[in-house]
């Protein structure tokens, strides 16, 4: 059963949400590269600090949240090892898996630039995307 057109207001939605995204995302290009890091590089070790149930992933883990092609991810991995923020260790169940795990120096470029990132989101003139952290800093 085809599902009927788009409303003026479903568009006006849509179209609002895609703008808020791109201003949080434009935010968060100059934001990263002001502190010596790119977007991908965040974006690696906020998944890294982030995943769910413990303090590192795969790189399979990592590819699939940051929807890249595996061998794309193993060559962003190897960049933020030089600058020492990653390292990889061996998987401890599985041996064939390598583990990522932040160095303390990756930590605190990750705390650095997530700080900078929730404050634009708390900011009134900010993007206003995830209004769940208001809650989060208001408790």
């Amino acid at each position: 059963m085809a599902r009927p057109a788009l409303s003026k207001s479903e568009f006006e939605a849509l179209s609002q949400f895609r703008y808020q995204l791109r201003r949080f995302l434009r935010f968060s290009e100059q934001v990263t590269r002001q502190h010596g890091i790119t977007p991908l590089q965040y974006l690696l070790l906020l998944h890294v600090k982030g995943f769910p149930g413990r303090d590192w992933a795969t790189v399979g883990e990592l590819a699939e949240r940051l929807q890249a092609q595996h061998h794309g991810v193993v060559a962003l991995i190897s960049r933020c090892e030089k600058l020492g923020w990653v390292s990889r260790e061996q998987g401890k169940d599985d041996r064939r898996e390598v583990e990522i795990h932040l160095t303390a120096k990756g930590d605190r470029m990750v705390a650095k630039m997530a700080t900078l990132h929730r404050d634009e989101h708390l900011n009134p003139q900010g993007s206003g995307l995830l209004p769940q952290l208001q809650d989060l800093a208001e408790s």
